[in-house]
């Protein structure tokens, strides 16, 4: 049980729901289960198509969380509405569909109070729905180094939202989640404290099970990219005349290479071979792939057999590639939107 006195809890834990009422049991149950006992709970219905079920579901919850209902505008207005009644030092997020271990709130508040920081993630273990299942977050994608613009856009760290404590008060001071990122909001808010110098860093002990499913938003990948590009534009544009930073081109290049690799495969399926070459040629402009090459050569001689070849090519990078973005704009609780 949480604390229930009327003094300000240490934390708030933050839940948006999004079509996720046959997973939110899970995820309070384990917040219920937390070790650390000086929290509250927002759960944050953001227009979810299946409210009827997610209330009978809450029901039982109905004293021990504070239930916002409203219209649909998305995570970071979801998240926003929460942290705008918070009353804790610290905001926890945890997205419907992910659990944390029962230790998982002690250690993240002893490491950012012990190292004095405004943000701290942890590992997961993932399962589900991929061959990522059994695998860590970290063993996926290793942190190299401090977390900070460079590294972000570099992939050399990566924050996982459901393992991410924060101070509310430098979450105010940026201006909460920028409800126009959809998306991406969180992968915007992490580039903003990073930008403004914010302490930030990472433990690698596993303290989330973050759940992977066929419903994720990742399953629209060149949607994700070009909001991608979006947010790192916008920072772009806040340098003013600074001097070009060579991992915000690199970025903005990968990201359209990975958008072509897309289209390309689109293309592909669709059986419009001609749009197929053109993307796969802009990729290649960026990667110089002998791979990609092959591909292009089999679609120009025999395009009817190139179809399972550009699947078992590109199988795993593109899997790879969802994952990724998974993890810069996590939300599977709106996963199913």
């Amino acid at each position: 049980m949480p604390n229930r006195q009327p003094s300000r809890p240490r934390v708030s834990v933050v839940i948006p729901v999004y079509n996720c009422a046959h997973y939110i049991q899970e995820a309070l149950e384990s917040v219920f289960a937390q070790t650390f006992t000086d929290y509250e709970v927002f759960v944050v219905n953001d227009g979810s198509p299946d409210t009827p079920e997610l209330e009978i579901v809450l029901a039982p919850y109905k004293e021990r969380i504070v239930y916002i209902r409203q219209e649909n505008h998305g995570p970071a207005a979801a998240r926003n509405a929460a942290i705008r009644r918070a009353r804790g030092e610290y905001v926890a997020f945890l997205d419907s569909d992910d659990t944390w271990y029962p230790q998982y709130l002690s250690c993240q508040i002893s490491r950012l109070e012990a190292d004095s920081l405004d943000l701290i993630y942890s590992d997961a273990l993932l399962f589900g729905d991929s061959h990522f299942d059994g695998l860590t977050f970290m063993q996926v994608l290793p942190p190299r180094g401090s977390v900070t613009v460079e590294g972000l856009l570099t992939s050399k760290c990566s924050i996982i939202t459901s393992g991410t404590v924060v101070r509310k008060q430098t979450i105010v001071e940026l201006g909460g989640f920028n409800e126009r990122h959809e998306l991406v909001e969180d992968f915007d808010l992490w580039l903003r404290m990073a930008a403004g110098g914010y302490r930030m860093y990472y433990q690698s002990d596993v303290l989330v099970r973050h759940r992977l499913h066929a419903g994720s938003l990742a399953h629209n990948p060149i949607r994700m990219l070009e909001k991608g590009i979006a947010v790192v534009d916008e920072y772009r544009r806040s340098l003013a005349s600074a001097e070009p930073q060579w991992f915000v081109e690199e970025f903005v290049k990968i990201s359209q290479a990975q958008i072509d690799l897309e289209r390309a495969k689109q293309w592909l399926r669709a059986g419009n071979y001609e749009q197929a070459i053109d993307h796969l040629q802009s990729a290649n402009r960026y990667y110089k792939r002998r791979k990609i090459g092959l591909v292009l050569l089999g679609l120009r001689v025999a395009p009817w057999l190139v179809r399972s070849l550009l699947r078992i090519v590109y199988k795993k990078s593109i899997a790879s590639l969802r994952f990724r973005l998974r993890l810069l704009a996590r939300r599977c609780s709106l996963a199913s939107r």
